[in-house]
């Protein structure tokens, strides 16, 4: 995001980290695509777009697909929109979207900074239809901190990006149990523990 996510008063720019190119790009990719692979169409939902980076990469692979991101930023959405994107800002607790409406729904590292993550759950499982897909990728923070330092990537390995918990899959898998999701697949990128950097679960709506 492009405003200050913590307590760290330095600002990340998505669209200029991503810009740099290198193995943070590369990296970015892998995680990406990854995630992507794993959606169901027509119908998608990027939750938390962001600058719209990873909203972009699906509607390229999928022009036929209708795919939306939504975000609380109003500064991201005015990003998406320079880059044609369809975003619109909102709240994943109360989502403008009628029951059953989408095949997927993407979380790509927003539910670590949820403070009521299962009330967003619940509110996604309603949109999402029967048999349709939730993706979610939340980061390891102490692996992700370690990379940009053996990288160089001071600036980023310092910035306070206001998770509010660390997860892990047991307890996010329970979480999705009682919000109507059944885990589908549970991943380590970009290598098993103890090398991931990320977490990829992918569950389906019951």
């Amino acid at each position: 995001m492009p405003v200050t996510a913590g307590t760290n008063q330095t600002d990340i720019n998505q669209r200029l980290q991503y810009e740099k190119g290198g193995l943070g790009r590369k990296y970015w990719d892998i995680r990406d695509s990854h995630a992507i692979k794993w959606l169901q169409g027509p119908k998608v939902l990027d939750v938390g777009c962001g600058e719209g980076i990873t909203l972009g990469k699906i509607i390229r692979l999928h022009p036929d697909w209708k795919v939306e991101g939504i975000d609380v930023d109003p500064v991201n959405v005015t990003i998406c929109r320079e880059f044609d994107l369809p975003a619109k800002r909102g709240s994943v607790y109360e989502l403008p979207y009628e029951n059953n409406f989408f095949d997927s729904c993407l979380l790509m590292e927003v539910i670590e900074h949820l403070e009521y993550p299962e009330k967003a759950l619940n509110e996604i499982s309603r949109v999402t239809k029967q048999n349709g897909k939730i993706i979610i990728v939340f980061p390891i923070d102490w692996a992700m901190f370690a990379a940009r330092i053996i990288c160089l990537r001071f600036q980023e390995a310092t910035f306070d990006p206001g998770h509010l918990r660390q997860w892990n899959n047991r307890y996010l898998v329970m979480m999705l149990k009682t919000t109507g999701f059944e885990l589908f697949k549970a991943i380590s990128l970009p290598l098993p523990s103890p090398l991931a950097l990320h977490k990829l679960v992918v569950a389906q709506k019951a």
